[in-house]
C-alpha cells in the first residue's frame, strides 16, 4: 500500500500535525472508526478533564486498530469535534503523541456534543 500526501506549494502550509490530503493506492482494506468518546470500562461515567477524556479516547482507537492488525500509522484521515475552542491546544498535543510523524487528513469541529459531559469525539479512516 502507498500512502502519499498532497501538500500543494499553491496552499499553505499545513500545521499542526495534519496533510491537506492524503492519496491511498493500490488494492487496500479500509477501516472506518466510528466517533469514540472517553467512556470508562463501564460504558457510563468518564473522566471530567478534557485530557483524560483524549487519552481514553486514543486508547480505544488503539484497540480497535490492534483489532484489524493495523497501528495509529496506518490512520489517513481524523475528524474531531471539540467542545470548545479552548481545547485546541490539549486536542493537538495528544493527536502528535499518539500519531507522531503521521500527518492524515484532519478536521477539526468546535460544536455542542450530544452529551454535555462530552469533550470531545474523534472518528477516523485507517488503511493497510
Amino acid at each position: 500500500m502507498s500512502v502519499i500526501k498532497h501538500n500543494p506549494p499553491q496552499l499553505f502550509p499545513p500545521y499542526q500535525n495534519y496533510s491537506h490530503a492524503v492519496e491511498v493506492r493500490e488494492s487496500s482494506r479500509v477501516l472506518f472508526i466510528s466517533g469514540l468518546n472517553g467512556y470508562l470500562p463501564d460504558g457510563v461515567s468518564m473522566p471530567e478533564s478534557f485530557k483524560e477524556q483524549g487519552q481514553l479516547i486514543w486508547e480505544h482507537m488503539g484497540v480497535i486498530l490492534t483489532s484489524a492488525s493495523m497501528d495509529y500509522g496506518n490512520i489517513v484521515s481524523l475528524r474531531t469535534y471539540l467542545a470548545s475552542p479552548d481545547y485546541d491546544e490539549e486536542n493537538v498535543a495528544l493527536r502528535i503523541k499518539y500519531l507522531g510523524e503521521n500527518q492524515p487528513a484532519s478536521t477539526v469541529i468546535c460544536c455542542q456534543l450530544l452529551n454535555p459531559t462530552w469533550k470531545l469525539e474523534i472518528e477516523a479512516v485507517a488503511t493497510a
